[in-house]
């Protein structure tokens, strides 16, 4: 372990101790971890039945004990998934470690309206919420820290790493409704918050340890797993988590080994909790990861990619019951990201130089690095008070972001793709929640500025953005009471980013022509009208059983929409015919990100679940239409659309709750404007035995009819990378403490 943490510090060595380091951290934690524990916390008490849909939360009544909905860690004022008057979710520990997540990908399994793309290389994530992605539409947080990292190419844009073994909980909040979280989130939020010793440690206990070792079949991946914690008072906790994997490449549906998708990774965490006085807490946190995998063209790895992240937060909070005026947050955020790109092979003719276009010879061992540095600070206050008959939770507060991307190549100058520059972003917010008796209104108003500066241009500007939500609960009877309708209008703002305003120079390979920058960009702005429906009931069939149920149809019209026009010939404004170059080796064309007149997203979203004591079940699904249009009236599919999909979730509870088995159906609809998605579906079962209660064992089967499918997002007209075939989860977790 320790040989694998040094690894970690120096950052990528040697190939050959590389391995004989990975294969002593395998064994070690798998020797370490024979024996299984089920619960990472919490007494037998606390492994009641619990819900199995991502957006709903545990029976309100069971066995006596009362268990609250699931408050989203993201929300300023306190509210559950289905309290939220919004396309809401929350995925809890239990469901990460029920699906045995291997990548981000799987943890959202039956959310709606959230597609993850990971292209080849499953640990790098970019999230797509209702057809939208990339350059900061989604804004995607760990432990309050801002994932800003964009690397451009043929695939993806926008990546983020963590590990699945170190979540708690992921929230996800759909739609621009969620302005008070930062800036350019006109898709939505996704927010992680890592494990904490508060949830770990049992009540009665000042230390804890657990182990978790995995195998997986297809691909032989290995996961190894250590966390441990401990109480020093009951005011200051630390707890510490190390995560290895190590996958090859896996097989698709038809048994075809699908070159590039082998990676070893090695993540951690470090969190302490300190309280100061009775009534406010602060958490300092480091999460790291270190990430290697294979580039490929023409079936063969051509260039190695090493990646070292490190993100640092601190977030306080003071509140006061005697002071309903205060509930102070402030949280501070360093994220740094360094990727290097380590060319294999010599690279003779097929690249081109980024000032002069002309070709040029890449020697292996040559090195392009793209370095993010993202400084953040976030502070809010809720003030509750009451007028008349109204109670009000009024929120207000400002945020501040810097991200400066230096990006050198082999040539020494910039990667073309991913130009060097630096992007400020700041906004200031106010909103007020009003509630009475049956009605709830919500109201907030978001101020939003960004400049982007670099060597080609610069750009910026500023904008307010507002929302309205109304919610009417009519019923007071048993059965209708837990009705709850809501519509919203909202809007959002994003400005462009570092590469779509600044990008320029030659394209580097295959074939060469200019790209072009735009300092005049305008800012995206979306408009969202959203149309909701909650209910929540218990004692529906038996008593100590709950029903959750959410559902709504949305309208998002996005003004100004940025996307890539490569329809620029010579002869067009900026766009120059460039001679004396091979034949074939350069076009009469240009590249430059352009505003189309809009963009339209809509579509419908629904997600249940029912407990009891005997199981669960759960029922999710969603359907996303868009388009684009552009200044000239030309109407184009949205290629980021994700499928249509839909889950059911069936679980089964025996032996006083030790053993659980179950199985998740999923169909997904190919999108349509997607020449090469089709459609599929994925049959999964898995089965968990806690024998006692140090002991827990886990057993999962994914794609059990050995589906041969691709997600649509890395189905294009360049390359289809299909997803894995039939794979078998073994996993085995100790638990101990005192």
């Amino acid at each position: 372990m320790r040989a694998a943490i040094d690894r970690y510090a120096r950052g990528v060595g040697d190939r050959g101790l590389h391995r004989l380091r990975r294969a002593l951290l395998v064994g070690a934690a798998a020797i370490a971890a024979m024996p299984a524990y089920a619960q990472s916390a919490g007494t037998d008490e606390d492994a009641k039945p619990r819900e199995a849909a991502a957006a709903t939360s545990e029976p309100a009544t069971l066995g006596g004990v009362t268990l609250l909905d699931k408050v989203l860690v993201l929300s300023r004022t306190g509210e559950t998934a289905m309290e939220s008057l919004a396309s809401a979710s929350h995925v809890d520990q239990e469901q990460i470690e029920r699906r045995m997540a291997t990548s981000i990908n799987d943890v959202f399994l039956g959310v709606p309206g959230i597609m993850v793309q990971s292209d080849a290389k499953r640990t790098a994530s970019s999230v797509n919420i209702r057809g939208l992605q990339d350059f900061g539409r989604v804004q995607v947080i760990v432990d309050g820290a801002r994932q800003d990292f964009s690397r451009s190419g043929h695939g993806t844009s926008s990546t983020f790493w963590i590990d699945p073994e170190l979540i708690q909980s992921a929230d996800v909040i759909r739609g621009p409704v969620a302005n008070t979280y930062g800036s350019g989130a006109i898709g939505g939020v996704v927010f992680f918050d890592t494990k904490d010793a508060e949830d770990f440690l049992k009540p009665d206990e000042t230390w804890a340890l657990s182990s978790t070792v995995r195998y997986e079949t297809n691909g032989s991946g290995w996961t190894t797993s250590a966390t441990g914690a401990y109480r020093f008072t009951p005011d200051f906790d630390v707890l510490g988590n190390i995560v290895y994997r190590d996958y090859g490449n896996y097989k698709d549906g038809d048994g075809n080994r699908v070159n590039g998708t082998a990676f070893d990774v090695l993540s951690g965490m470090l969190k302490s909790t300190i309280r100061p006085t009775e009534n406010s807490e602060l958490k300092l946190g480091w999460v790291g990861a270190n990430d290697d995998w294979n580039e490929i063209s023409g079936g063969v790895p051509t260039s190695d990619l090493a990646m070292r992240q490190n993100t640092f937060t601190a977030r306080y909070n003071i509140t006061d019951e005697n002071k309903s005026w205060l509930d102070l947050h402030v949280n501070a955020s360093y994220n740094k990201t360094d990727l290097d790109r380590t060319y294999l092979t010599t690279l003779a003719g097929r690249q081109y130089d980024p000032v002069t276009g002309l070709p040029t010879t890449i020697p292996a061992g040559s090195r392009t690095t793209y370095d993010l540095d993202t400084l953040s600070f976030d502070i809010w206050n809720t003030s509750r008070f009451e007028t008349g008959s109204f109670r009000h939770e009024l929120t207000y507060g400002g945020d501040w972001v810097s991200d400066d991307m230096t990006t050198l190549d082999p040539s020494g100058g910039q990667d073309t793709y991913t130009p060097s520059g630096k992007r400020r972003v700041s906004g200031a917010y106010i909103q007020d929640k009003m509630s009475w008796e049956w009605l709830e209104v919500i109201a907030g108003l978001r101020y939003d500025s960004y400049k982007l500066d670099s060597e080609a241009a610069e750009s910026s500007g500023d904008r307010l953005s507002p929302r309205i939500t109304i919610g009417v609960s009519p019923f007071e009877n048993a059965g209708a009471g837990g009705l709850q309708f809501y519509g919203t209008y909202a809007e959002g703002y994003r400005s462009p980013s570092i590469t779509e305003t600044l990008m320029s120079g030659m394209h580097p390979s295959g074939v060469t022509f200019p790209f072009l920058p735009n300092p005049n960009l305008k800012p995206e702005t979306g408009k969202t009208w959203e149309l909701g429906v909650n209910y929540k009931a218990n004692g529906v069939i038996e008593a100590g059983d709950a029903l959750r149920m959410k559902a709504a149809y949305f309208n998002n019209n996005i003004d100004d929409y940025i996307q890539g026009n490569d329809e620029i010939f010579a002869g067009d404004p900026g766009c120059p015919y460039i001679p004396g170059l091979q034949p074939g080796s350069y076009t009469y064309s240009c590249y430059q990100y352009q505003n189309f007149a809009n963009a339209k997203i809509d579509g419908f979203e629904f997600e249940s679940v029912y407990d009891a004591a005997w199981g669960f079940a759960g029922l999710s699904g969603s359907v996303i239409n868009g388009h684009t249009v552009d200044y000239n009236g030309v109407r184009k599919d949205l290629t980021t659309v994700p499928s249509s999909q839909i889950t059911a979730q069936l679980g089964l509870r025996f032996l006083e709750d030790r053993l659980t088995v179950g199985g998740e159906v999923q169909y997904n609809g190919k999108p349509k404007g997607n020449a090469f998605a089709k459609d599929y579906t994925l049959v999964n079962a898995f089965a968990s035995y806690k024998p006692n209660d140090n002991l827990k064992l886990d057993f999962r089967i994914d794609n059990i009819f050995d589906e041969k499918y691709a997600n649509p997002l890395n189905a294009t007209a360049t390359s289809t990378v299909y997803e894995p075939g039939v794979t078998v989860k073994l996993a085995a977790t100790m638990r101990f403490g005192g």
